[in-house]
């Protein structure tokens, strides 16, 4: 079998994707097992989990995160692509874009707000939510 590192090859691919993001694309092998290794860096960069949804479509394999904690707001952003004017095979496209932007944004929403978030001792929580005096 080929070591890990020989299975890989990044190429950043010319093309130009909506929003003018650069396709980034990597050779891997498939086992004997018919299994394929995410590469880290894709792992890592879409937050993925346990799980990952896999779509066969127009005879490509599209692999999903899972983010079960994060909304699903894919009526929402069909409905502005409809608006927008996209259809069929743009309309496609630009949704998985689209929407592959959801977690990174929220995640990034979440960061930004985190060192603003309160932190309580104890002390403060049993004033919170201790039982009250009667008299």
């Amino acid at each position: 079998m080929i070591p890990s590192d020989a299975m890989t090859k990044e190429k950043v691919s010319m093309d130009k994707l909506p929003n003018d993001k650069k396709k980034r694309v990597k050779r891997i092998a498939v086992s004997s097992k018919k299994q394929i290794t995410i590469p880290k860096d894709f792992y890592e960069q879409l937050g993925i989990g346990n799980e990952v949804l896999i779509e066969l479509a127009d005879n490509k394999l599209i692999i999903h995160p899972i983010h079960e904690d994060h909304f699903d707001f894919s009526d929402l952003i069909l409905k502005d692509l409809i608006r927008e004017g996209y259809t069929g095979e743009e309309l496609y496209r630009e949704f998985v874009c689209r929407k592959s932007q959801i977690a990174p944004a929220l995640d990034a929403m979440i960061a930004e707000e985190r060192p603003k978030a309160k932190t309580y001792t104890s002390d403060t929580l049993e004033e919170l939510f201790g039982e009250e005096d009667e008299q």
